[in-house]
Order: C-alpha cells, then sequence, then structure tokens
C-alpha cells in the first residue's frame, strides 16, 4: 500500500499562497535544496521540518499528513474495508458501554502494523468513544448531587435514577447514529467525524 507522501500538498498549497520555493523556505527556516527535496518527493516531510512548513503555510502537521482515501477498491482498500468494520465494532457498546471502547481499540492495536495510515481514524474513534462513556459518568453525578449543583428539585421530580435511566436512550441514540454515519462515511472513502471529543489519544 502506498504511504501518503505530504510533498505534493505542500507545494499546492504553497502555489496557492502565492509563494516560491525560496519564500516558503524562508518562512519555514528551512534551506531551498530541503523544500526541493520534498516537493519532488525525494524525502519526507517530518518531525521538527513538518512543523515548520506547516506553520509557514498556516495549517497543522496533521494537515499535512493526513491520508485521503483514494476511490473505493483501489489503493486503500485494506485500509477502507478494515475502518468499516472498525466503526461498526463499536456498535458493541449497545451491549456494554465499555466494549465500544475495548473492541476497537483490540481492533485497531491487533492491526495497525499490518494495514498501513489508520492510527489518525481510529484515534478519533477511541476518543470519542471514551469521552461519550465519561459524558455519562459526569451527568449520573451531577443528577445524583443535584442539590450540590443547584439544579432545581422540580427538574427531578422523578428522582435522580429515574432521570438517568431516562436520559440514557438519548446519550446511546447520538452514539449509535455516530457510528452508523461515520460508516457511511467511510463507505464512501470520506473522513469520518468524531467530534467533540477529548484528543486522549493523540
Amino acid at each position: 500500500m502506498k504511504t501518503y507522501n505530504p510533498g505534493k500538498k505542500i507545494k499546492e498549497l504553497r502555489n496557492r499562497k502565492g509563494l516560491s520555493q525560496e519564500e516558503l523556505a524562508e518562512q519555514a527556516q528551512l534551506s531551498l535544496r530541503t523544500v526541493q527535496r520534498i516537493e519532488n518527493d525525494e524525502t519526507d516531510a517530518r518531525g521538527d521540518t513538518l512543523k515548520r512548513l506547516a506553520t509557514a503555510l498556516n495549517i497543522t502537521p496533521e494537515d499535512l499528513t493526513e491520508l485521503p482515501f483514494e476511490p473505493a477498491g483501489i489503493l486503500n482498500y485494506d485500509s477502507r474495508n478494515f475502518l468499516l468494520q472498525f466503526n461498526l465494532s463499536a456498535l458493541s457498546f449497545i451491549i456494554f458501554p465499555m466494549l465500544g471502547i475495548a473492541l476497537p481499540l483490540a481492533l485497531w492495536l491487533s492491526n495497525r502494523k499490518k494495514i498501513k495510515d489508520i492510527d489518525k481514524p481510529c484515534k478519533r474513534l477511541i476518543n470519542f468513544q471514551i469521552s461519550w462513556c465519561l459524558a455519562i459518568v459526569l451527568t449520573a453525578i451531577v443528577l445524583f448531587n443535584h442539590e450540590f449543583f443547584h439544579i432545581p428539585s422540580s427538574i427531578l421530580n422523578l428522582g435522580a435514577g429515574e432521570l438517568i435511566l431516562l436520559s440514557m436512550p438519548l446519550f446511546y441514540a447520538i452514539n449509535f447514529i455516530y457510528i452508523v454515519f461515520n460508516s457511511v462515511l467511510v463507505y464512501n472513502t470520506r473522513q469520518i467525524f468524531y467530534q467533540p471529543a477529548v484528543p486522549f489519544l493523540r
């Protein structure tokens, strides 16, 4: 499988900004030869060099290294199929919330060396699932301690426990919709979207 090289993207962004290679090299505090080699795919932009180029182009390093999906069935067939299974595995949260983290995490760790370019989308889903579980826990804490948080008791006339049980279908529906929506995105070779989420895995 071909690994995505940001050299072409750097060149396109430089041209959009109307910068010459010399100007980009100067703003990024790199040598002209380094910029030329990166744009010609003679070397990869990594580490500090990648950060400098991203700063000069007013983007993030992730914007340069994010793998754009190729049409279905061509270069990223394996990645696409894996990510589709990976997303659907998160539906295990229906059985038990933590399974929505554990099963995708196990799939990712067992396949990350065999299938390239899956780390970022996998981290996004896992971060979302962790954030979702924490949101449930925090909601329960707030409702059980409604007096401390100054929540009017009239809102809780059913009792904290009952209200938590009633709120669960909403939490589950949101997670289910996100997983199905992102599975459709993967099937159509689009980047997945799991936001908002705390970036526990970077």
